[in-house]
């Protein structure tokens, strides 16, 4: 195993160093977590195997492609333009939440750099916001998320944050938030534009991701649930949520069970009101409660 998980570790150095960016010794090991020392040892080894490494410029490493052998590799573990497109394609088919979209994507990243795997599973529109909120994230640097349009107040605003991880597929950013001095999630789809500021982070104790249940909703507390399901609306709920497939359970042809922790009520409270008909309530009362005053206020509203 150990034999292995070498294998697989210069398999990774060499498509990173190949990939066309000159990268310092540091950047090298921080990026594969491992030492400067082992580092060299790996670049060594592949001089050895006739990869041509030049010295380095300006501290910065890369693999020649002209190195022999080298076509040969290239050609096995890079995807071509016409390949590339139809990857593209066939991960923006697959529902952002889907955990086999999210393994497929791990396992590009464990052989491309991370910005090439945004690429391919970020819609183009939203790449230039995303890329930016990289560069933030590996300077430690605040920046400012131009005209984000708050699904709360339903206004458009500049909000000065410092940005620390994606959520899963890369729909929102973590990022501590200068004026309410908190950590939320901000969805790129929602940003007009992004300008990295050349401060630092300041807040970098209090950088922390809150867990998210399978409605995308994050929250420290979680509160347990059991919905009894029609058939139509377990199909639907695995369809737009499909990390609940997990909790649900057939009790007969006609009925399903779903039990889970949420993150407050908001976002199974949506499914529910959109199928109010087909789902029934188990526990807890208070979720019935919350439901009864939305309710009230869609009532209090139309009339």
């Amino acid at each position: 195993m150990i034999e292995q998980n070498k294998i697989q570790k210069l398999l990774e150095i060499m498509v990173f160093l190949s990939s066309g960016i000159k990268y310092t010794l540091e950047e090298i090991a921080e990026r594969f977590e491992m030492s400067e020392r082992t580092t060299r040892r790996y670049i060594q080894t592949f001089r050895e195997a006739g990869f041509i490494i030049p010295k380095p410029e300006n501290g910065r490493y890369y693999i020649d492609k002209e190195s022999a052998y080298f076509k040969e590799i290239s050609e096995l573990i890079h995807f071509s333009k016409e390949e590339a497109i139809i990857l593209q394609k066939a991960i923006h088919s697959v529902s952002d939440e889907n955990p086999l979209k999210q393994n497929l994507v791990k396992k590009l990243y464990a052989l491309y750099d991370f910005e090439r795997v945004a690429d391919t599973i970020v819609k183009e529109k939203y790449s230039v916001n995303i890329h930016q909120l990289m560069q933030a994230i590996k300077c430690k640097n605040k920046v400012i998320l131009r005209d984000y349009l708050s699904a709360n107040s339903k206004q458009q605003k500049d909000r000065i944050v410092e940005p620390f991880d994606f959520t899963n597929n890369y729909i929102a950013i973590w990022a501590y938030d200068i004026e309410d001095g908190c950590c939320k999630t901000f969805k790129n789809t929602r940003i007009a534009s992004v300008q990295i500021l050349p401060e630092p982070w300041e807040h970098k104790g209090n950088h922390i991701k809150l867990p998210m249940d399978i409605f995308r909703i994050g929250s420290k507390e979680k509160t347990d649930i059991k919905l009894q399901l029609s058939i139509r609306a377990a199909e639907l709920l695995q369809e737009e949520y499909p990390l609940s497939e997990q909790y649900i359970t057939q009790i007969n042809k006609e009925q399903f069970d779903f039990e889970a922790p949420v993150s407050g009520f908001d976002g199974v409270g949506r499914f529910i009101m959109g199928l109010c008909e087909e789902i029934k309530i188990i526990y807890p009362e208070s979720l019935k409660d919350f439901l009864k005053n939305k309710a009230e206020k869609i009532l209090t509203v139309r009339s």
